[in-house]
């Protein structure tokens, strides 16, 4: 094969790239490949990629997985190993914390956050296995104009989720070093949740610019996964809470 490298544009001759080392041809993302490959791949391999990664996921989030998705695929960490290696960290991190997540909550919204935290803290791996194909679910119905298949959507959504948990990371640092919780709740709610929010935003504003949107349809459309996720996230809390006083004055 005779053409140009997908990762850095160097012509090519024969099965991979002479410079960055990717093979000359790429494929789309399937369900097969989503986990023959990539789970494979991340649970089992490890390479120096992860700055870089990190890197562009907070310059240019959204193109940088575009065309990780459309091909350009050597030069970012596999987003399944960093799904495992940041709550891995978080939950290190977590054992040196004084304050935790529940103390920084409302009364009446303590005690539910409560349950979900200790659910969190004990499977992190499944709350975010959860919450990636919910997102995909939505950005898949919010942007059905850029015609990805479903897999696609997930593997978009896994490096979003990457970059906000990193977000999140960064938080349980600072919880470590200024232990005090009114400093917390300032910090939490006025800096974290709406750098977190807009983290998302920002992601699919940049993924789905070259799918035929206009800046303003582009812009209300990637606040709406957000915006519909959290309102189911929401509805589950209240259910969660309101079981969760049941079950403890029948008790």
């Amino acid at each position: 094969m005779n053409h140009n490298c997908l990762n850095c544009n160097t012509e090519i001759l024969g099965n991979f790239c002479h410079t960055c080392g990717q093979k000359s041809t790429t494929h789309r993302y399937s369900m097969g490949h989503f986990m023959q490959h990539d789970v494979v791949h991340g649970v089992w391999h490890v390479d120096n990629s992860l700055p870089n990664t990190l890197i562009k996921l907070f310059s240019r989030p959204g193109h940088t997985v575009r065309e990780f998705v459309e091909g350009r695929r050597y030069s970012l960490f596999n987003f399944i190993t960093l799904i495992i290696l940041i709550p891995a960290t978080s939950s290190f991190l977590s054992t040196y914390m004084i304050v935790k997540m529940s103390d920084l909550m409302s009364a009446n919204s303590k005690s539910a956050m409560q349950v979900l935290e200790e659910f969190s803290k004990k499977y992190p791996k499944i709350m975010m296995m959860i919450m990636i194909p919910i997102y995909s679910v939505f950005s898949f119905l919010w942007f059905r104009k850029a015609k990805l298949n479903f897999s696609e959507h997930l593997v978009l959504n896994s490096y979003k989720a990457c970059g906000e948990m990193t977000i999140a990371l960064g938080f349980s640092l600072v919880v470590i070093l200024y232990p005090n919780i009114e400093g917390l709740k300032k910090i939490y709610f006025f800096i974290i949740t709406p750098m977190v929010m807009l983290y998302g935003f920002w992601f699919y504003y940049q993924f789905f610019s070259k799918d035929g949107y206009s800046k303003k349809t582009r812009l209300w459309r990637s606040i709406m996964p957000y915006i519909t996720v959290n309102i189911g996230v929401g509805i589950l809390g209240v259910i969660i809470g309101i079981a969760y006083f049941y079950f403890k004055n029948r008790h």
